[in-house]
């Protein structure tokens, strides 16, 4: 009996935001509940949803006579009222730490638009363990309900839309009560959930901030990109300055400068649009400027130019994420219709430990490398339309339901293509 490589669902609107369960349920072990996805939609109005989406049936993972049934239904869903920027499930970590406004049954979600959005979500519970306080009355036991909304340096209700738009977010793992946001005025906010309020708030770039990162391992350094072209590491214990660790070209055959003058003593950059790490070696980073077909790799103890570029797509890419494997493959997505995946574990071997101490990594010796141009990726799937995001399961135990119907362990990465999701087994 082979297993299903491919599970689909169409949305009713377009979606963008989308991410894959990291944990399964309090109290629930059931293999289904490891498929589960948040999804946001992109539509142009005050209209917007989030929804959480999961297998009806588990016979869906294996080749057999359920092909009839849908891969993926919807369990639940909220309105949102402005496009979703960011949608993330809490880090696995968030399971055994010590919340102080946290029912013990449900799990968190964060978005982001207007504003960052915590989300509680219940669901999968049997029917003896839904009798708490404030449960949603809903047919299939899932509920998904606004906890806070948190907008420029404090808490806001869900109609005060008085902060500025926020880009993106990063989830801190080894300290989940921390968040910390990206936003157009320039600014990256950090956040303490737990008790809704900001820890800090530091103007980051010299334009739009449109993506951030924790540190592997830190609870002290992120990073971020933006409009200005620039990758800026910053410390919470010394944000005096920031570090930049790379800068991306200035364009060829610049006209001549204005007489009135910038605003910015730097010329006019390509913005850098994602930043994210390797889980396995976080020295590297990866990123990709705005209508750009190549992907950077960078070394943050070799900074100013990329170690690395990947170069395979044909148009813009839009998204790319990396895998939770010891060896994590770099999955990337764009207009041109392809998913890539990249093994860059060759190219990165000679590098330091796993997870190198994080609290002197600004200040770690540069390695003499030369920029390795990267064009044959190791996997490549062609969608029906351009790709505008992706996410990564966690490793997914296999499982077995009867003598011949067995799944392999494994990841899956889902693709949002318009309003279709696919999720494929790597």
């Amino acid at each position: 009996m082979t297993q299903t490589t491919l599970l689909q669902y169409e949305a009713p609107w377009p979606v963008y935001a989308l991410d894959w369960c990291k944990t399964t349920p309090p109290g629930q072990q059931r293999t289904r509940s490891a498929f589960r996805l948040g999804i946001g939609s992109f539509c142009e109005n005050s209209q917007n949803r989030i929804a959480i989406i999961g297998l009806q049936d588990e016979r869906v993972l294996v080749e057999d006579d359920y092909t009839d049934y849908p891969d993926f239904v919807t369990l639940c869903e909220a309105h949102h009222n402005y496009p979703v920027t960011s949608l993330q499930w809490q880090p696995a970590s968030a399971l055994s730490f010590a919340w102080t406004q946290r029912a013990a049954s449900s799990e968190l979600l964060a978005t982001t638009g207007d504003a960052l959005r915590i989300w509680d979500y219940n669901g999968d519970l049997q029917p003896p363990m839904t009798n708490y306080v404030g449960r949603q009355t809903a047919a299939s036991g899932h509920s998904l309900t606004l906890k806070t909304a948190l907008s420029g340096q404090q808490s806001k209700g869900q109609n005060q839309n008085n902060g500025a738009p926020i880009t993106n977010f990063s989830w801190n793992e080894k300290m989940p009560s921390l968040i910390v946001t990206s936003s157009i005025d320039t600014t990256c906010t950090v956040w303490n959930i737990d008790t809704s309020t900001a820890v800090t708030q530091l103007i980051a770039h010299d334009r739009e901030v449109y993506d951030v990162a924790w540190l592997p391992g830190s609870t002290d350094i992120f990073v971020s990109v933006g409009a200005d072209g620039s990758l800026r590491a910053f410390d919470l214990r010394s944000l005096e300055h920031s570090t930049i660790l790379y800068e991306t070209p200035a364009p060829k055959n610049m006209p001549p400068p204005s007489s009135a003058p910038s605003t910015t003593a730097r010329p006019p950059t390509s913005p850098l649009l994602r930043i994210a790490f390797n889980p396995s070696d976080s020295n590297y980073m990866s990123t990709f400027h705005m209508d750009g077909n190549e992907i950077q790799i960078l070394d943050m103890r070799s900074p100013g130019q990329p170690v690395m570029e990947l170069k395979a797509h044909h148009a813009q890419i839009n998204a790319l994420g990396w895998g939770t494997a010891d060896h994590p493959l770099l999955a990337t997505a764009g207009d041109d219709c392809q998913v890539l995946l990249w093994d860059l574990a060759n190219f990165t071997a000679n590098g330091t430990s796993p997870h190198p101490g994080a609290g002197s990594r600004l200040n770690s010796p540069r390695p003499d490398v030369k920029k390795k141009v990267i064009s044959e990726p190791v996997m490549a799937y062609t969608a029906s339309s351009h790709v505008s995001n992706l996410a990564w399961s966690p490793l997914i135990p296999g499982f077995t339901m009867s003598a011949s119907h067995t799944t392999a362990t494994g990841e899956w990465l889902a693709i949002a293509s318009g309003r279709s999701i696919k999720a494929l087994k790597v």
